[in-house]
Order: C-alpha cells, then structure tokens, then sequence
C-alpha cells in the first residue's frame, strides 16, 4: 500500500515536472520562429508614442514592411534583437502556464465538484489567468529587458532608447541606474496583459479541440492540435493586444512618464486616439498565431514522448 503511495506521488510530480519543461521548450522553439513579428509589433506600438495623430511617423506600415526595413538597415540581428531574453522568458511564462493549469484546474474541480472531470469554462479561465500570472511576474524583468533591446534602432528609431548590448548588460545598467525597482518596472502591466492571454489561451484551445472532435469527428493528432491551436491563438492576439501595448510602452519609458496602467491608457487614448491601443495588431497576430500553433503542438507531442519514458523509468523502479 504504502508502495503504491508512493508511485503515485511520484508520479504527480513527474507529470508537473513533465508539463513545465515541455511547456519551456515547446515556446523557445516557437519563439526562434517568430520573433521577428515581435520585434516589429513593439516599434509600431512605440511608433508615434504620445504624439498627435496627424503627427505621428510611419516608420514600419506593417508586418512584411516592417521586417524588410529592420533587415535592410540592421540585418538579421537586427530583426533578432532581445531573442536571449526571450528564449528565458518563454521557458518561465509557458512553463508556469502550461505546468500548473492543469494541476489548478484539477484540484479546484475536484473541491467544488464530485466528479473531478467536470469541465467548468470559470474554473477553466480562472486556472489560465492564475498560471499565466505567475509566469509573467516571474520572468518580467527579461521581457522589460528584451523589449527595450528590441525597441533599439540606430536607423530607425522609435519611442526611447536604451543602448544595452545584450540582455546582462540590460539588467546591470538598470539595476546599477535604478536599482532592484527598475527591473520590476512595469510587471503590474505584464500581469494584466499575461492574465487577459491566459485566461482565454488553453480554456479556447481545449473548447475547440473538444468541439472539433465532437462535431467534425477529427480524431487526436497533430491536424486537431493545429485547428485548435489557431482558434485559440486568434482569440488570445484579440484579447490581450490592448495590455500588451500598454505593457510595451511602460517597460520602454524612462523616468514616470507613466504611474500606472490606467495612466498609461489614459494617456494614451486621450492623444492618440482609441485605435492607438491596437497598433501592432497586425503582426501580433503574425507572431501569435504561428507562436501557438507551435506551442500547443509541440507542447502536446514533448508531453506524450516524456510520458512515454516517465511510465519506462517508474515501471523499472516498481519492479
């Protein structure tokens, strides 16, 4: 009895430890692929920062613009500014939300319902946004770094710069200037927009994987992880783009120029209108859309292939 205990526990644990690197790895892969949609979203969410509408520069029109000019006056490591930053990012952001939701979903069901495999979309949506928090606050100081990186233009540059030469140096000019409040600039923000993402991210994903098979007949397989992965990633981009550009503009500010999230909202619909709050839309979802469909996937074959080696390695040691 007690032995049995015992595999089961360690296998509790295995699966949290299995779901967090597969969620790590899974986004790093995703995020070599579309990290140049990142770094163009950020400088069209700083383009015109604060400035009247009919003043406002035109520096990238789009994603595919936006990308030629950045590798025709930068080069490639131009379009790659801040990828150290991120690749760190990533494994501690989907890491926690791929790691814990499932685990805080399961335990809250499991309190408020008899039966365990009850799917509630409030428990669904309030494990997503928790998960997702945690990560966000956890690796924030690398995403105020890697934004500020990605921001840098010598050619075309755009809201404030900061000439850091990479993601070490980033955090030791802040913290030598400003200290360990500097490196927690702007997390309110990334808690906001990281919460709004989450919190509709896997409950989408699992909603249409389970429509789709409900439905369509599609049975489990990479065409079910990529149906449900793009409808999942187009709500998420719709959801969290207005946080995420207020998250983008107070991580790049120098000083107080912002005192809050609802300042920086105030501010910035008051001077550049409502739209402002979407710039960068468009490659956002360039960036979103690949991003999830490569997380989601790749999340869910990591998973099986490490379950398959857990059952291996834990079958040996019960015998």
């Amino acid at each position: 009895m007690q032995k049995t205990r015992s595999v089961s526990r360690a296998l509790e644990i295995s699966e949290l430890a299995t779901a967090f690197v597969a969620g790590g790895i899974a986004a790093c892969g995703a995020v070599t692929a579309t990290h140049p949609f990142e770094t163009v979203k950020i400088r069209m969410q700083l383009q015109g920062e604060l400035q009247d509408r009919g003043h406002q520069p035109k520096l990238y029109k789009g994603p595919f613009h936006g990308i030629s000019v950045i590798v025709r006056n930068e080069g490639l490591r131009g379009i790659y500014r801040g990828i150290g930053g991120a690749y760190v990012y990533q494994m501690i952001l989907n890491g926690c939300r791929l790691g814990f939701y499932e685990p805080l979903r399961h335990n809250l069901t499991s309190a408020l319902y008899s039966d365990p495999k009850v799917q509630s979309l409030g428990i669904n949506i309030f494990s997503g946004a928790a998960s997702g928090i945690l990560g966000a606050a956890t690796g924030s100081s690398f995403f105020l770094v890697k934004t500020r990186l990605q921001s840098y233009s010598p050619s075309a540059p755009v809201g404030t710069q900061h000439m850091y030469k990479n993601t070490f140096d980033g955090f030791r000019q802040i913290f030598r200037s400003e200290g360990i409040h500097g490196l927690s600039r702007g997390v309110t923000a990334a808690m906001v927009r990281t919460g709004f993402g989450s919190s509709v991210q896997l409950p989408t994903y699992f909603f249409a994987k389970r429509r789709l098979v409900r439905h369509l007949g599609l049975k489990e397989g990479p065409a079910l992880h990529f149906a449900s992965s793009t409808v999942s990633g187009f709500v998420v981009c719709c959801v969290m783009h207005p946080p995420d550009t207020i998250m983008s503009r107070m991580y790049n500010q120098n000083g107080d120029l912002y005192k809050g999230v609802f300042d920086c909202l105030s501010k910035t619909v008051r001077t550049e209108g409502v739209l402002a709050i979407y710039k960068g839309f468009l490659p956002h979802l360039a960036r979103i859309l690949p991003h999830t469909i490569l997380t989601l996937s790749l999340a869910e074959q990591t998973n099986k292939m490490m379950r398959k080696v857990e059952k291996a390695i834990l079958a040996e040691a019960v015998i």
